[in-house]
């Protein structure tokens, strides 16, 4: 009789011709941002600046847990040692009261989808997720499986849509040449996209340009979106921190939502609550009629049932707690003051320190844009100057975190530009 390991070994060997596939995977290429701030921690410059990553940083330059947070975990704690919560399951669509408060903070509670009844969601894994679902949900069920993205975007965008097997396809957004919206070429796309596709908008603080349309581009947008029958997504990862008000970042979706528009709303609560690594997040929709919403949302249960089954629970019970407790959410609501607050102090600082030193070029869309990124208009160059010769760490596309900036640092960031624009 053969022993164990000889037998192993034979099966090994007749197995070895199928085993081959796995010596001809190539090594997949790392993510940009991620090395590049393995690149940042490793460099030993002193003055070096980490301008890469989307993380809010305090003025200090760094993490902030926000104090509204600290205090929904310590009830979260007391209610666990109470016997109140556990850490049993969730339900496949998620913490109810998330839900519910999600619904209300993305819309408002006086929004006549909302009164009507035509709005429900589930909890996901922060925007991600959402997006995921949402590409998957158009595979599915979409009249057309078309999907149109800015140019440009998220990095993202492009690679969790294609996985869903989707055609992707792209629409004009940024003019160079003023470093702004190009809102022309950007309804004139609109207005060909193919009838009945799904439509992806930055709700607020697009990624990442931090170029927004105004409220009557917003409008116009919804006629058209209205003419060819899209399906709109709203990628919304910023509400509240773009301009402090939770409310003027979500007009557009609240507008397209109020005059008809089938709209999906993908949300992420990393930036506004500090969540990056609870993967807090939710997707919700606008339908039709209050019996189409439920629908669409047993088809959203299906489709995470076979991705993540269940979703965690201690982010959705902070976001829940602060939403739906009065003073909390007042609370909140100031801290979102302080974070886009601080950004736009950082923009207006950089902003005048290039001025002063006569940099060549115009840098009013430094203060024009909104949000956490600025789309400098550096080139890659001149990108490449500023990490190689100033050790400033940010994407070749010339985008910046302006929260890595803090009051000491404005100054180095903007000779560092100023030498970069005039030698590269």
């Amino acid at each position: 009789m053969a022993s164990a390991g000889s037998y192993l070994s034979q099966l090994l060997e007749q197995n070895s011709d199928d085993m081959s596939f796995l010596e001809s995977i190539p090594l997949a290429p790392p993510n940009a941002i991620f090395a590049l701030v393995a690149d940042c921690k490793a460099d030993p410059n002193p003055k070096k600046l980490d301008l890469s990553v989307g993380a809010y940083r305090d003025a200090e330059g760094k993490p902030w847990v926000l104090p509204v947070v600290l205090k929904a975990e310590r009830k979260i704690l007391e209610d666990t040692e109470a016997g109140k919560l556990n850490h049993e399951y969730l339900p496949i669509g998620g913490l109810a009261d998330f839900v519910s408060g999600s619904i209300n903070f993305a819309l408002g509670e006086d929004h006549p989808a909302v009164k009507e009844g035509r709005v429900g969601g589930i909890q996901t894994l922060s925007g991600t997720g959402s997006l995921r679902t949402a590409g998957e949900f158009v595979r599915d069920f979409g009249p057309c499986k078309d999907i149109y993205i800015s140019q440009p975007t998220w990095g993202n965008h492009k690679d969790i849509f294609k996985a869903c097997s989707l055609n992707v396809k792209t629409y004009t957004y940024y003019k160079p040449e003023t470093r702004g919206l190009d809102f022309e070429g950007y309804i004139a796309d609109a207005k060909q996209m193919t009838v009945g596709a799904a439509f992806v908008i930055h709700a607020c603080a697009h990624n990442p340009t931090g170029v927004d349309p105004n409220k009557e581009q917003w409008e116009a947008l919804c006629e058209v979106a209205l003419e060819r029958k899209l399906f709109c997504i709203f990628d919304t990862a910023y509400q509240g921190f773009a301009s402090g008000d939770p409310a003027v970042d979500a007009f557009g979706a609240r507008h397209f939502a109020a005059k008809g528009v089938p709209v999906m709303i993908c949300q992420s609560y990393s930036k506004n609550f500090g969540l990056y690594n609870e993967r807090t997040g939710a997707i919700l929709i606008a339908g039709p009629t209050p019996d189409a919403t439920a629908a669409a949302v047993s088809q959203f249960k299906i489709l995470v049932r076979c991705n993540w089954s269940n979703p965690p629970a201690h982010g959705a019970r902070i976001v829940a707690t602060v939403l739906n407790t009065p003073e909390l959410y007042a609370e909140w609501l100031d801290h979102l003051t302080v974070m886009s607050g601080r950004i736009k102090a950082m923009r207006k600082a950089l902003f005048d320190k290039l001025i002063e030193l006569g940099t060549p070029g115009t840098w009013n869309h430094i203060t024009d844009q909104i949000g956490m990124f600025s789309f400098t208009g550096l080139t890659p160059a001149q990108v490449g100057v500023m990490k190689s010769k100033y050790a400033v760490y940010m994407l070749g596309n010339g985008r910046i975190n302006m929260c890595g900036l803090t009051v000491p640092t404005v100054d180095y960031l903007a000779e560092a530009i100023n030498d970069s624009v005039t030698s590269a």
